[in-house]
């Protein structure tokens, strides 16, 4: 009797059925910019065979939802907008989902490694980038770390304002990048950061690509041994190791620590402490194998007039976390909810009255939990200073004390992020078909070691992310790996330069463009600061290629300007060999983009060239510049036969364009080089 009573109240409509909730996907949110002038996709998931409405300004689609209850419209393209809504409805859904301050504009992906993932904070004049970043109409959308062993379809994240809150921990390649494109383009821009430090190209790159190519086959069986059952079993015993190590750091970081009571008396004589420079790992700087806290403590002349006033205590980046104090308070800390914390630059604010004229006590316990630990920043950010531009340098030497020595930090062989497919499947697949212009990348480092493979690994995974996205072949524009390591006095064989050509012939894919970046690097570390350059130099790659910015006649610079003033095209690379001619005991080199003629930087003669003959040994060369071509020689060559340039991990080129774009190392062999075999 009361079955059939709640189906008569069922056909009455007296009672409403449980009701399927829309979902769009995981992209859509306020704030978010989608891609002009393309069409554009809105997909989501619903109760099968829902009736689905999409609006968005006077476009409005209707479709119903399969009977996997995914959906998808692609709404007509649509040119640069502001303060639009996106409302989507669904026939068993009571409220619409409604998306607010919705912009139409050029939409970037922005991926790779640890130089992608590099914060604004920590980049050249990190704070005053950021305090400076107020950009209403340049949109971000930071992608969490994840890594799954199959295709994921949503990510973590969503659309934030770009503004000095929000930029700090964001990528500074990517929102210098950003910058430079809404400057001259002045429509809305949004960015879309996946990357993961440390990562090679292939944890990027969907699996059945890599299973296609015989290869990539060890790379494969890596991949089966990570997810295997007795691979499991380990992770399964790591992962209780791996608890009760965070666990030991979360308890060192339940409280700022305790002073010693003579820590604070500036002239003590502490005998366990230790001298050490700071701007360096304690690794290397103190030889110190360990994890756990480290103490650091320096003794600061400040005079009165600084006394007064409130200070900022600049420190640069600190490996991993970190209480500050001065003269016995606390005046900041860095958590691990901050991302990217182990490369974000420190400043905190000291205030007025902590500080005392003459000698002052700077403390800083840094928790590290696993690699490098210390005070790794540069010399130069290093400062005690005042809104008045007072400012007293704290690099040099400090002294250390070790509170707590928890050894290495187990590392479970194989790290997740690091293998086949795994990044691709939950950082770049949730992401399509997400509408957008194109996708820069900074990466390689990872892969320097396997850099033969790169050549065509490298152009397998653009293809795969092209295919995928079904976009065709959207721009793809690359960073070239950067100078580092120890430069040396003589030509000798690296993987890093085979590693920056297996770049240059990635330049044989159409649509793609190469930020050459051998001139702005560090010797001393494999993450340069200078981020505002690599930022530059990419954007002119898209607003050369994609945007048709134009520059008066005669101008020589990189400046652009809009395309309806001027007609010749701007220069947007520096010069990239293309042949070379024997011409008796010389070789002529010939080059494209050299724009307004090739230039030497800097006083005296052109370095980085080399020359070998027969015997492929190589020294260096004499060269000089004749029209668009150089001509190189070595009198002890007499008969040449191969000519490199910058073909070195550190190298000093100085060849250039008149545009003040670097040349492209390069080489004019093909000599089996050290990481052929390497897979």
């Amino acid at each position: 009797m009361k079955l059939r009573s709640f189906a008569w109240l069922l056909v009455l409509g007296l009672v409403v059925p449980l009701q399927a909730e829309i979902k769009p996907a995981s992209m859509f949110s306020d704030h978010m910019v989608l891609q002009r002038n393309l069409p554009i996709p809105i997909w989501g998931t619903a109760a099968p065979g829902e009736t689905v409405t999409v609006t968005l300004g006077a476009d409005k689609q209707a479709l119903k939802a399969g009977p996997d209850g995914k959906w998808m419209v692609r709404l007509a393209p649509q040119p640069a907008t502001i303060n639009l809504t996106l409302t989507i409805e669904g026939s068993a859904t009571a409220t619409p989902v409604v998306f607010k301050d919705v912009l139409i504009g050029e939409v970037w992906v922005c991926s790779g490694q640890s130089n992608m993932e590099f914060p604004v904070a920590r980049a050249l004049n990190g704070l005053k980038e950021a305090n400076e970043a107020k950009f209403p109409q340049l949109r971000l959308f930071q992608v969490d770390h994840v890594t799954p062993n199959a295709p994921q379809t949503s990510v973590a994240g969503q659309w934030q304002v770009c503004d000095p809150a929000t930029i700090k921990s964001f990528s500074a390649v990517g929102y210098f990048f950003g910058r430079e494109l809404q400057s001259y383009l002045n429509v809305p821009v949004g960015l879309i950061h996946t990357s993961w430090g440390g990562t090679p190209a292939e944890a990027w790159t969907r699996l059945g690509v890599l299973q296609a190519d015989p290869d990539y086959a060890e790379i494969v069986k890596r991949r089966a041994q990570i997810f295997s059952p007795e691979y499991a079993v380990k992770q399964e015993e790591f992962k209780k190791i791996s608890e009760n190590w965070t666990k030991q750091i979360d308890q060192l970081l339940a409280t700022p620590g305790k002073p010693g009571a003579d820590w604070l008396k500036p002239d003590a004589v502490l005998k366990d402490w230790q001298p050490i420079e700071a701007s360096g790992t304690w690794e290397v700087k103190a030889n110190l194998k360990m994890d756990g806290v480290v103490w650091y403590r320096k003794v600061v002349e400040v005079p009165a007039e600084m006394a007064s006033q409130e200070t900022t205590l600049s420190l640069g980046a600190v490996d991993d976390l970190d209480f500050t104090w001065v003269n016995g308070t606390v005046v900041g800390h860095t958590g691990k909810d901050t991302p990217s914390f182990w490369m974000v630059s420190r400043f905190y604010k000291v205030p007025a009255g902590t500080l005392k004229p003459g000698p002052n006590v700077i403390m800083v316990r840094v928790i590290d939990h696993g690699g490098g630990g210390g005070l790794v920043g540069l010399p130069g950010e290093m400062t005690l200073s005042t809104a008045s531009g007072a400012s007293i340098s704290l690099a040099g030497t400090w002294q250390y004390w070790i509170e707590k020595n928890l050894g290495l930090r187990p590392e479970m062989m194989g790290k997740l992020q690091n293998t086949a497919s795994v990044l691709y499947d939950g950082m770049i697949a949730p992401i399509i078909p997400y509408g957008i212009r194109g996708a820069i990348w900074y990466q390689g480092e990872s892969n320097a070691s396997r850099a033969w493979q790169y050549r065509k690994l490298f152009p397998d995974m653009i293809r795969n992310w092209r295919q995928d996205w079904g976009q065709g072949d959207f721009p793809f524009y690359f960073v070239q790996l950067a100078n580092f390591r120890k430069r040396l006095a003589e030509p000798a064989e690296s993987d890093w330069p085979e590693l920056r050509e297996a770049q240059l012939k990635t330049l044989s894919l159409p649509n793609t463009g190469m930020a050459v970046t051998i001139d702005i690097g560090d010797g001393d570390d494999i993450h340069p600061i200078n981020k505002q350059d690599v930022g530059k130099r990419l954007a002119l790659w898209a607003l050369a290629q994609d945007y048709e910015v134009k520059v008066p006649d005669g101008f020589l610079g990189t400046l652009p300007v809009l395309k309806s003033h001027f007609q010749k095209p701007i220069v947007h690379s520096g010069p990239l060999y293309t042949s070379m001619k024997v011409e008796g005991a010389t070789v002529r080199l010939a080059f494209t983009h050299v724009g307004g003629g090739l230039k030497i930087k800097g006083n005296g003669p052109i370095k980085g060239f080399a020359v070998a003959g027969s015997d492929k040994k190589f020294v260096w060369a004499e060269a000089r510049v004749s029209g668009d071509t150089v001509v190189v020689r070595n009198v002890n060559v007499p008969n040449p036969v191969a000519v490199r340039y910058d073909w070195a991990d550190n190298p000093e080129g100085n060849l250039y364009n008149a545009e003040g774009l670097p040349a492209s190392p390069f080489r004019t062999d093909d000599w089996p080089g050290i990481t052929d075999s390497k897979r």
